[in-house]
């Protein structure tokens, strides 16, 4: 097996993981994960879109796609309760998925040898997280896997039952 075999499982584990619970969750989108509040899906799923969109910028420097869902979705930024103040779920939902689609035409184009490409603008921060396009893609798939804990949480405040117990 290829280290890109790797990251092409990951990744394709992390979203079908997430987006499963995420779609489950249209009919009550800003369910907050505790009584503290917290990343409701829309929030979670909006995320994903910038962070997805944000690929090709830190591997290539080209512009971010999104960079008008900064001031929703940017890291840093806080869930708000208000739906009207974020762009339609199945608009979310439709920019997430084109997004990703093209970041694993970007991940096959590169293929096993390109893994080791150095990204031309690594997050500010994550630098020493960054080194690689191997690195990026991992972090990619390790990012919604961290996010799908908070729609787990969102599923069970809204009183729904886990999609996956293991024995059952």
């Amino acid at each position: 097996m290829k280290a890109i075999d790797v990251i092409r499982n990951a990744l394709a584990i992390s979203d079908f993981a997430t987006l499963r619970l995420i779609e489950d969750m249209r009919d009550a989108p800003l369910t907050a994960p505790s009584p503290r509040g917290g990343n409701h899906p829309l929030w979670v799923l909006g995320h994903m879109a910038f962070v997805e969109g944000g690929i090709p910028h830190i591997l290539f420097g080209e512009p971010h796609p999104l960079e008008k869902w900064a001031p929703l979705f940017a890291p840093g930024t806080e869930p708000l309760n208000d739906a009207k103040a974020y762009p339609p779920f199945e608009e979310i939902l439709r920019t997430y998925r084109d997004l990703r689609a093209r970041n694993l035409q970007i991940l096959e184009k590169l293929g096993d040898e390109g893994l080791l490409m150095v990204p031309k603008a690594p997050m500010q921060g994550m630098e020493d997280r960054m080194k690689t396009a191997a690195d990026v893609f991992t972090l990619l798939a390790l990012h919604h896997i961290n996010h799908r804990g908070q729609v787990a949480d969102a599923r069970r405040a809204a009183g729904r039952k886990p999609v996956f117990t293991p024995g059952r």
